[in-house]
């Protein structure tokens, strides 16, 4: 496992912090959108465009690369404006968030955007889509690639999430690789009183997987558990990530109001004021 010093954590927290500005100015821009999840998970998603994935912005459709499933498609503000970051399209394209003829959907549409890898907008699909890329991927020769797949602890209320995770157990897909986005929060309120899912990682565990919980805000515990995920033996892999929603702005933190609402201008103005203090 390559170490993650002090000079590699602060690059990484700038980019973060960067993506963090980039999602709030579009999702201001657009009126529209989902706040909180995208905060939440943006070091997460830093971490796997400029550290974990193998993967070529200039040649987005090379054939070896990695492949990251979104299955809770909402958040996808903090999709493009990391692969807007990471170089796939101009970071300026990301004022284009919903707007008629933009190739950036309210959800992740690949007709729009070919160089993602699926449409997301039902959620409890993509689970079982990236299920079935590793399937694929194993039956391919010469090739070690794994498969990333983000889902929602809201949305594994879904039950065939369930039927994909005992399929890839059976399987031995130890080249699936799930990260679980456990904020605690959806649409309406609580996790844990619309449907509570109790200990996530048990779960996984109880359907044969191989897996570990991590602060989803900690680079260092994230490198750690990609690394695991990726040298792990016989089985599939989930990561939980706990994260905290709207992670970086205070005033929203924590709040699932924020789940799915956009700021305004002066929320927007505070909020970058707020991530220019950090970095």
């Amino acid at each position: 496992m390559e170490h993650l010093n002090e000079d590699k954590i602060l690059e990484l927290q700038i980019i973060a912090n960067n993506i963090r500005k980039s999602i709030i100015n579009m999702l201001c821009e657009a009126r529209s959108g989902h706040t909180a999840g995208a905060l939440g998970m943006t070091d997460i998603f830093t971490y796997l465009y400029f550290e974990a994935l193998r993967h070529q912005p200039e040649n987005p459709f090379w054939p070896d690369r990695d492949r990251l499933v979104l299955s809770n498609g909402h958040i996808c503000p903090v999709l493009y404006a990391t692969m807007a970051h990471a170089g796939y399209f101009p970071v300026e394209e990301l004022n284009t968030l919903r707007k008629f003829g933009s190739r950036l959907q309210g959800h992740p549409h690949r007709e729009f955007l070919p160089m993602i890898e699926t449409s997301s907008g039902p959620l409890g699909e993509g689970l079982s889509q990236a299920v079935g890329m590793a399937i694929a991927s194993r039956m391919e020769k010469g090739v070690d690639r794994k498969i990333y797949c983000i889902v929602g602890d809201g949305e594994l209320n879904e039950g065939q999430n369930w039927e994909a995770i005992m399929l890839a157990s059976k399987e031995k897909l130890n080249n699936l690789i799930v990260i679980v986005d456990r904020n605690f929060i959806q649409i309406d309120g609580s996790t844990e009183i619309v449907m509570p899912m109790g200990d996530m990682l048990s779960k996984f565990k109880e359907f044969g997987w191989n897996g570990e919980q991590i602060n989803g805000h900690d680079f260092i515990q994230i490198n750690h558990a990609i690394y695991n995920a990726k040298n792990n033996k016989e089985r599939p892999y989930v990561i939980v990530a706990k994260t905290i929603p709207s992670k970086g702005v205070k005033a929203w933190e924590g709040n699932y109001k924020w789940h799915g609402i956009a700021p305004n201008k002066e929320e927007r103005d505070m909020a970058i004021k707020e991530l220019e203090k950090i970095c």
